[in-house]
């Protein structure tokens, strides 16, 4: 990914109608958990997850694999402002992307695969095993794991099998594990802006609007 240090952050409504299922969002969390990713993949980027627009009913639905709930789907407004039903944004930075190869004509099957593994648990054990394969890459072993051969997925890993079900290929990093990082290292992924997050009146979830900012 290019050089984001100076993108603009943007309210929900002000980028909503601009979105396209399909977009990417990689968050920087700053829970324990969060940390600990972030760590062992050497980057910023601690979660990963992409975007399926619902026009018919007006929502925008962010569609990820979480800690002790699984792969979900939330409105991405709830990321805006009510993360979890806290009253808040989500406690970290939000950034929007899009892969330069997705295509309208993608998104079927792309929303059919995504929507089929709804309520596939997280894959906590996984956090072990890359521990375990970090230690193996510095002795220079590597494995590529088939994600779709289990049931249960990291945010990252449920994201690569969507992606590659329309044909889009996520390279794992060297120590043989996919992580949101890597989608933020892949070339054909553009970033779009940054997702102002924060607590706003929930009568005025839908309808707050705050200016476009620079960050520094």
């Amino acid at each position: 990914m290019e050089d984001i240090s100076h993108l603009t952050s943007a309210n929900y409504n002000d980028v909503r109608q601009t979105l396209r299922s399909g977009d990417i969002l990689l968050c920087s969390g700053n829970s324990m958990f969060s940390t600990l990713i972030k760590e062992a993949t050497n980057s910023q980027w601690s979660h990963v997850a992409f975007i399926l627009r619902l026009d018919v009913i007006n929502r925008i639905m962010v569609l990820e694999s979480v800690e002790s709930i699984g792969v979900r789907t939330i409105p991405l407004s709830s990321y805006a402002c009510d993360y979890n039903g806290t009253g808040k944004g989500y406690p970290g930075r939000v950034l929007l992307a899009r892969h330069q190869q997705v295509h309208e004509s993608d998104i079927s099957k792309l929303s059919r695969l995504a929507i089929d593994l709804l309520g596939y648990p997280y894959h906590a054990d996984e956090i072990v095993h890359i521990a375990t394969r970090l230690g193996l890459a510095t002795l220079g072993f590597h494995e590529h794991p088939d994600s779709m051969k289990q049931r249960a997925f990291l945010c990252s890993e449920y994201a690569q099998v969507c992606f590659e079900s329309i044909g889009i290929h996520i390279n794992y990093n060297p120590a043989g594990f996919i992580a949101p990082a890597d989608f933020a290292r892949d070339p054909q992924v553009k970033p779009l802006c940054y997702l102002n997050v924060g607590p706003v009146l929930a009568a005025a979830q839908s309808t707050a609007t705050v200016s476009l900012v620079t960050h520094d």
